[in-house]
């Protein structure tokens, strides 16, 4: 039996911006920006284990955190900020889910995520 985990990579925020149609050249192209993920896609694949999702998310400019209000003021009395968390310059700045067969391919895996911070891995819940 196979279970899924999300690995979420937690480091500090980037400019996508640079990498959107329209915008300015990079200096970089954006294979090249994310080529340690493909060697990392291939390292899963050897482990036996299938990623089965994920995707990078554009900068902290583009969402925030909401906190809901009670009850059925839920949207009313939301409170929104615009960033992630004050007390860290670490944010969610992608993930991807990978089955495995055991968690010690998913403690594998976790340490072989590509990222210039923390990987944070969980199991998901089974919900069938």
């Amino acid at each position: 039996m196979t279970d899924t985990y999300i690995y979420l990579i937690r480091e500090n925020d980037w400019d996508s911006d640079r990498f959107l149609p329209g915008a300015e050249p990079a200096d970089e192209d954006l294979g090249m920006a994310f080529g340690e993920h493909k060697l990392f896609q291939q390292a899963v694949e050897e482990l036996g284990a299938r990623i089965v999702g994920g995707n990078a998310l554009q900068s902290a400019k583009y969402g925030g955190v909401a906190t809901p209000g009670e009850g059925e003021r839920k949207v009313d009395d939301a409170v929104y900020t615009d960033s992630p968390y004050a007390d860290s310059s670490e944010l969610i700045t992608g993930f991807y889910a990978v089955e495995v067969e055991d968690e010690a391919t998913a403690r594998k895996v976790a340490a072989m995520v590509p990222t210039g911070g923390t990987i944070e891995w969980r199991k998901i819940f089974p919900t069938t």
